[in-house]
């Protein structure tokens, strides 16, 4: 999961040197080139077929990005000033985007990202925009439990972002997770959350190298994510990602291969 960490950090160091960025993440080539320390990346194949399977989960990347930090503007806008980023990897939000006062921002994670995070930081003297609280659990542990020893107070609203990790947890996690994350939300709290589309690990996963994002990818969106949110006790939208990416500009050229189904962007409201 680290290399993963830092090829989404690669993505958006690129994006953020684009004229016309969706995001500017000013740390994200420091986290991408940190010398040394994170585990080499295994060979990725050059053929045609791979070459373009990249591209389509960096530009995911770029637009599930920019969703989300719409989201939580929104949120910041409707009075929440509590932030959960679940396995926050190299997010740099609290350093990037502007936060309203009295903002607390919790980064969860393990103790080994968060500890070389730390020290990418030092070296960029970068300085956070918001109180920024770092949580080092694992989400198979009893991390409600651990946030809420960080401060973080369930009887608020809280805005909860897992980006790019439901695809890694296995059915039954990810039932628990959104258990635990709806007991800790109060009326009026916010989520944010990216799903692997259906079909997507049959297209990626199969010729995936060992040791690759895809290759670790175990689990798809639910038929109907909305409905399986309202059972969680969420008012939630679900968007495509060709839906998104033509609203901020950047509409993707090919013809759907098959009808489009619920979008793997969700938002969703705590009722």
């Amino acid at each position: 999961m680290w290399a993963t960490a830092v090829g989404v950090a690669r993505v958006r160091a690129l994006e953020t040197e684009r004229e016309n960025a969706l995001f500017r993440d000013p740390l994200a080539q420091a986290f991408a080139t940190a010398g040394g320390l994170w585990p080499s990346s295994p060979p990725l194949p050059d053929d045609e077929a791979a070459r373009r399977r990249r591209l389509a989960v960096s530009f995911s990347i770029v637009i599930r990005t920019k969703f989300l930090d719409d989201l939580l503007q929104q949120a910041s806008a409707s009075g929440v000033r509590q932030v959960v980023l679940l396995g926050a990897g190299m997010d740099s939000r609290a350093f990037r985007m502007d936060w309203p006062e009295g903002t607390r921002l919790f980064e969860v994670d393990t103790a080994a990202p968060l500890d070389f995070k730390a020290s990418v930081l030092r070296q960029e003297q970068a300085v956070a925009r918001c109180e920024r609280i770092t949580v080092a659990v694992d989400l198979r542990e009893d991390w409600p439990g651990a946030l809420a020893a960080a401060g973080h107070d369930p009887a608020v609203p809280t805005a909860w972002i897992a980006e790019g990790l439901l695809i890694y947890l296995p059915e039954d996690a990810v039932e628990l997770l959104l258990d635990r994350i709806s007991a800790q939300s109060a009326a009026g709290s916010r989520m944010g959350l990216t799903l692997g589309s259906r079909g997507v690990i049959e297209r990626f996963g199969a010729d995936a190298v060992p040791g690759s994002a895809a290759s670790m990818w175990v689990s798809e969106m639910p038929d109907d994510p909305v409905g399986w949110l309202a059972g969680h006790g969420w008012k939630a939208d679900s968007h495509t990602l060709r839906e998104r990416a033509a609203t901020y500009g950047r509409p993707i050229s090919t013809p759907p291969q098959r009808e489009e189904r619920p979008g793997g962007l969700i938002s969703a409201v705590r009722r």
